[in-house]
């Protein structure tokens, strides 16, 4: 029966940390997004993250997007920099159409810095994308 089950690969959806101005505060912030690149449509999206090394583990932060449409990208939170470094997991599960879909995003340890930032032309923003 489990063998039965078949989740397809994921493509065209991205997770980005994004290092941008915040003119509220005035402060340069990191974000995290979630970006589709398809040309339909993702639907009840939920995003598990957690932060993880070793020795040690954050507490898991979940996010529900009812509707992210396509070609489109929607902020998903706020990451601090004392979590760069963690490795940084990204759980992703969504619906496109009646199918389901799941993938893990993770930024390794390390990985989220200012050297590492290049555009991302779907936010035009500079930004790092998770593996």
């Amino acid at each position: 029966m489990k063998k039965d089950i078949q989740i397809p690969e994921v493509t065209d959806v991205e997770i980005a940390v994004v290092y941008e101005y915040n003119a509220i505060y005035r402060t340069d912030d990191w974000n995290v997004y979630i970006i589709n690149n398809k040309n339909v449509d993702l639907e009840m999206i939920v995003i598990v993250t957690q932060g993880f090394s070793d020795t040690k583990i954050t507490s898991l932060f979940r996010k529900k997007i009812d509707v992210l449409p396509a070609n489109s990208f929607a902020k998903i939170e706020l990451i601090q920099p004392e979590l760069f470094t963690l490795n940084n997991r990204f759980q992703v599960t969504f619906f496109e159409g009646n199918v389901l879909f799941e993938k893990t995003f993770t930024f390794k340890e390390n990985a989220i810095k200012e050297g590492a930032l290049r555009m991302l032309p779907e936010l035009q923003k500079r930004g790092i994308l998770a593996s």
